[in-house]
Formats: C-alpha cells, sequence, structure tokens
C-alpha cells in the first residue's frame, strides 16, 4: 500500500515542485467529489558540529548541515482513518503512481490524465462503502 516508503528516493527542489503540482491537480478534484485527501512533503534535515578536543576536531571548519528531499506523496483516508489510496508521481517518467487499499497493486496512469486517477480512487472508495 505504501508504495513511496519501498523507493524512498532523494529528489531535488524543482523534482519536488513539479511532482506537487501535478498532485495539486489530483487533490482539486477529488476535493470536487467531496474525497478528502492530503499532501505529505517528508524532509530530512541534519546539522553536525565538531567538538573541541574530539578527534578530527583540528582544522573542522565548524558547523555543517544538510537538506534532503523525498518525493511528495498524496493520501486519502477512509472514514475509518485507514488509508485507502496513495498517489506519487515518477521522477523520470511523469506518470501518477497509484496504490489503492484494496487494489491489485500499483497502477500507473499517464501525467495527462489526473482525472482517471481521481476516478479510480472515488470508485474504489465507492465500492468499499
Amino acid at each position: 500500500m505504501q508504495n513511496s516508503k519501498a523507493t524512498r528516493l532523494r529528489v531535488g527542489e524543482k523534482v519536488v515542485e513539479s511532482q506537487d503540482k501535478a498532485l495539486a491537480v489530483v487533490q482539486r478534484l477529488l476535493r470536487e467529489q467531496g474525497i478528502r485527501s492530503r499532501c505529505h512533503h517528508v524532509i530530512s534535515l541534519g546539522l553536525s558540529a565538531a567538538r573541541e578536543g574530539e578527534a578530527g576536531a583540528v582544522g573542522a571548519s565548524g558547523p555543517s548541515f544538510w537538506l534532503e528531499r523525498f518525493p511528495p506523496e498524496l493520501v486519502v483516508t477512509g472514514p475509518q482513518g485507514w488509508r485507502e489510496a496513495t498517489v506519487t508521481v515518477g521522477e523520470r517518467s511523469g506518470v501518477y503512481l497509484l496504490a489503492l487499499r484494496d487494489g491489485p497493486g500499483l497502477q500507473k496512469v499517464r501525467q495527462g490524465e489526473p482525472e482517471k486517477v481521481a476516478g479510480l480512487i472515488a470508485g474504489a472508495l465507492g465500492a468499499a462503502q
């Protein structure tokens, strides 16, 4: 079900921005049908500094930090709070990757068809009720 957890790849800022825009289209279409969803953004922040007296502290240039971004994912939860659907966007292909809780597995939908993604989610939610 959690398709992005298996392949958590770091991505650049521009990739995250374009994926976020593609997911926003699907989110808007779902909202129009009365389906609530959330877009999750995962970042990893790190900070380190060499302490005086520790190995490697001599000549240390001071604190260092890093920021890693991961692909956003659109999550649809049902009335019971279960994750019913997860949508991500393929980094290179740009296709929508849809995983439904009771679905056949990961489904690929062309990037120009956000209506199809919303329809598949709406159909799966309707069948679950």
